[in-house]
């Protein structure tokens, strides 16, 4: 056996010993490349053949080309089997317990905040009465917020002790953030024309904190105008209404005579419940419950907006959110509605697609 011969055998036998020894597949890898690779040792000897004559050529390429495919071979094997122990491996460490009790799915941990809830479910209550919803800003400027609204200008609602007021611009006139939902009422007013039937829900802001009052909380109120709009439509409007909303087959009413600048005449409106402990029913028993305020549209807040009081006229209602659904939910204190509490979130929140409809109920 000539030399060559002699050295293609030994290097053979130690690439062997090594692929047998690569203890993963990035050691492995290695050795493919010191052997393999394009200044791999068995690669350096395929290039030596050019030196070689003819017939050293004839012996010794075969028998290069045969330990490159061998040793291939080999590398492969030792791969698939290097793979093989490493996924059993993975497999023992990534086991599942499958008596564990499963994991609660994000979307069955959500909750729904109760405000949320609830103005689905005014929006599907006043949908269904024809009513679309109408929104604007929260910051309003003085016209839009109080003298449109025949609000005046000695009224106690224009002190800095009952709204927020921003800093004056450089004309002195100065913006609010809005203290109810009805400017978006005029500005409806003004951008269409009747018949009109709208509900505005969103945020308002007050200067006042205590058990059923927050700096900031929600309201709705629903506007009507057109030419044939009256009491006993309104009347209607709000019975339907509440009895869609607490889920009542009957609820009896009472309209009590009050005042408020932009309705001429102006009501309260109280609905029968009754007291059993800690527990208020509503829609039975003989105690009384005042729930919102409404009158007929002003006539001079229809002619701020450009219309006839002779040719138009309409009504309107306003209540508020929070306090409505602190009411159907037996939620006792309306500052735990905005204090960021999970545990409380979890208690009286709403699952994620318990979406309202009158259909399959308000409150599945």
């Amino acid at each position: 056996m000539s030399d060559t011969q002699s050295e293609i055998g030994k290097l053979e036998e130690e690439i062997a010993a090594a692929i047998q020894g690569a203890a993963d597949e990035s050691a492995l890898e290695e050795i493919r490349v010191g052997a393999l690779g394009k200044k791999g040792s068995i690669t350096e000897k395929l290039k030596g053949l050019g030196a070689m004559s003819i017939d050293e050529r004839k012996t010794f390429g075969p028998m290069l080309n045969g330990l490159r495919d061998r040793v291939a071979t080999m590398i492969d094997a030792r791969k698939a089997t290097l793979g093989a122990a490493a996924l059993d491996a993975r497999l023992a460490a990534e086991k599942v317990d499958v008596t564990l009790p499963l994991r609660e799915p994000a979307i069955s941990a959500g909750r729904i905040h109760p405000v949320s809830q609830v103005i689905d479910e005014l929006t599907a209550i006043f949908a269904d009465m024809g009513f679309s919803i109408a929104e604007g800003p929260h910051i309003e400027t003085d016209t839009y917020n109080f003298t449109m609204l025949n609000i005046p200008e000695d009224h106690p609602a224009r002190q800095e002790m009952d709204t927020f007021y921003l800093n004056p611009r450089e004309d002195g006139s100065r913006l609010v953030l809005r203290t109810h939902t009805s400017p978006v009422q005029i500005r409806h007013m003004l951008a269409n024309k009747p018949p009109i039937r709208i509900i505005a829900p969103g945020r308002v802001f007050r200067c006042d904190y205590d058990q059923t009052h927050t700096p900031m909380f929600h309201q709705v109120e629903g506007l009507v105008i057109d030419k044939q709009a009256n009491l006993a439509n309104l009347k209607w409007v709000l019975e339907e209404f509440c009895k869609a909303f607490f889920e009542v087959d009957e609820v009896k009413m009472r309209f009590r005579a009050s005042h408020f600048p932009f309705t001429e005449p102006s009501m309260e409106v109280d609905i029968n419940c009754s007291r059993v402990g800690n527990e208020l029913r509503i829609g039975e028993g003989d105690d009384w419950l005042e729930i919102l305020g409404c009158g007929m549209v002003h006539p001079n807040v229809l002619r701020h907006v450009g219309l006839d009081p002779a040719e138009y006229q309409g009504f309107a209602w306003g209540m508020g959110i929070d306090r409505i659904a602190m009411l159907k939910y037996g939620i006792p204190d309306l500052r735990t509605f905005f204090a960021s509490d999970l545990r409380w979130l979890r208690h009286y929140g709403f699952a994620t697609l318990d979406l309202p409809s009158l259909a399959g109920g308000l409150s599945r």
